[in-house]
């Protein structure tokens, strides 16, 4: 085999390798015509002319290009093109510049912070829950195929061994003992049939591992792994930190139930309870106010006119109570966020570049375009006096009954119209 880096792959040129894995070499590229980098992954030539498995090898290559091909999600590898040239298969894909697998932070010495491990975990769950609804199951979810950058841009890749499921039928076929043995489900051990909540296992195994800097089910042989993964519970990852806490602990032996029944059903209810933990771990020590409170304080609203008693709970227990002292700041310019906000009590101001644009009261809202687009936040936002905050995450509203989505959404649409046409008319009168 020869390491000589090719000058140009069909209308790309090659610029330097910048990986080697059983499934292939990967190069940095650029496309001349869109005039971008790309990743451009080669199949290894030898395996390709092997006899007796050369062609499986191929057909698992383009696998790759062919389910991944079909979803468009920020938080997956996006495929481009793929193709062959002269000899050289290869994939085109999104390159993505700084991008570190997870594998060096499943190191005790080299542990990411809690917060950090817990936005990762929930944007992986987010990302297979649109591949499964897309038909596309991994199968091969671990450390090596997922991707972080410093800002904590996740990227999940090597779809090579993936599966698509007809969208009509809730029944997969078993293809044999396939995937990495060590974030292998218990379904996937007996070769039983696959479904979407094996990729929710095998993420939940590296959970375990970012968190402890331990594999929950470690042995020193195949056999005992498989023994550990049919059969034993892994310990509890309060064992090895004190920090974690039990919302953390019970969001890890949910995605490692052996009985699917048991496990989470989708990535988005993962994703859900994942938010719930980071917003806790975000949690000042505050003044314990009840349910019954909020939902009275909440009520009277004019945000929820019209709302069923019922809704308002669901809402109520879905969001986030916060409360603020003077000058403290609630979103901070700059930062990304996917978070709603609903002035329960008092008041506060809106500031950009240090100067006070406008004031809101008890129930205005704010953050409407961070929940719609989750983009970067235009304006510092700071109470004035004591002020109470409902704040709703846009994952976990999703898990509201679909009544009350729809009148959340109605009213949120409303409110969002509202403060463009506003926002509108102090244009024009500039002009």
């Amino acid at each position: 085999m020869s390491d000589a880096i090719p000058e140009s792959l069909g209308k790309y040129q090659v610029v330097e390798e910048i990986d080697r894995g059983s499934m292939g070499t990967v190069y940095l590229g650029h496309d001349p015509y869109i005039d971008r980098p790309v990743a451009i992954k080669v199949a290894h030539p030898e395996q390709l002319n092997d006899d007796e498995m050369g062609d499986r090898y191929r057909k698992m290559f383009f696998n790759e290009a062919h389910t991944a091909g079909r979803l468009t999600h920020p938080n997956i590898i996006g495929i481009y093109d793929a193709g062959v040239d002269a000899e050289s298969c290869y994939i085109v894909m999104e390159y993505i510049k700084g991008g570190k697998t997870l594998k060096p932070y499943t190191k005790a010495d080299s542990l990411q912070p809690i917060n950090k491990v817990v936005e990762i975990i929930f944007k992986c769950a987010k990302a297979l829950d649109y591949a499964h609804k897309q038909g596309v199951i991994h199968r091969d979810i671990k450390p090596t195929n997922i991707l972080v950058t410093d800002d904590l841009d996740v990227k999940i890749g090597d779809f090579s061994i993936a599966q698509i499921i007809k969208m009509d039928s809730t029944a997969t076929m078993p293809l044999g003992l396939v995937g990495s043995p060590r974030y292998m489900s218990p379904e996937q051990i007996k070769e039983d049939f696959i479904t979407s909540q094996t990729d929710i296992f095998s993420l939940g195994i590296v959970m375990y591992e970012l968190l402890t800097g331990k594999h929950p089910f470690a042995a020193d042989s195949f056999s005992r792994l498989v023994q550990k993964i049919l059969h034993e519970d892994p310990p509890d990852i309060n064992e090895f930190r004190s920090d974690l806490g039990e919302a953390l602990a019970k969001i890890v032996k949910k995605a490692l139930a052996k009985d699917r029944k048991d496990r989470y059903q989708m990535g988005l209810d993962m994703a859900a309870d994942l938010s719930r933990a980071f917003e806790s771990l975000l949690e000042r020590p505050q003044e314990n106010i009840s349910e019954q409170e909020q939902f009275g304080a909440v009520k009277v609203l004019e945000f929820f006119q019209g709302f069923p008693d019922a809704e308002v709970w669901e809402i109520v227990r879905a969001g986030k109570w916060h409360d603020y002292t003077d000058g403290e700041e609630i979103i901070v310019e700059g930062e990304l966020d996917d978070s709603f906000y609903i002035i329960v009590r008092g008041e506060v101001a809106v500031v950009k570049t240090g100067k006070d644009l406008r004031t809101l009261l008890a129930g205005d809202c704010f953050g409407e375009m961070g929940y719609l687009a989750k983009t970067k936040r235009t304006a510092t936002i700071v109470a004035r006096g004591e002020t109470s905050i409902l704040k709703v995450n846009s994952t976990v509203i999703s898990q509201v009954s679909l009544n009350g989505q729809v009148r959340f959404l109605k009213v949120f649409l409303r409110t969002l119209i509202h403060r463009l046409s506003i926002t509108t008319a102090k244009v024009s009168q500039e002009i």
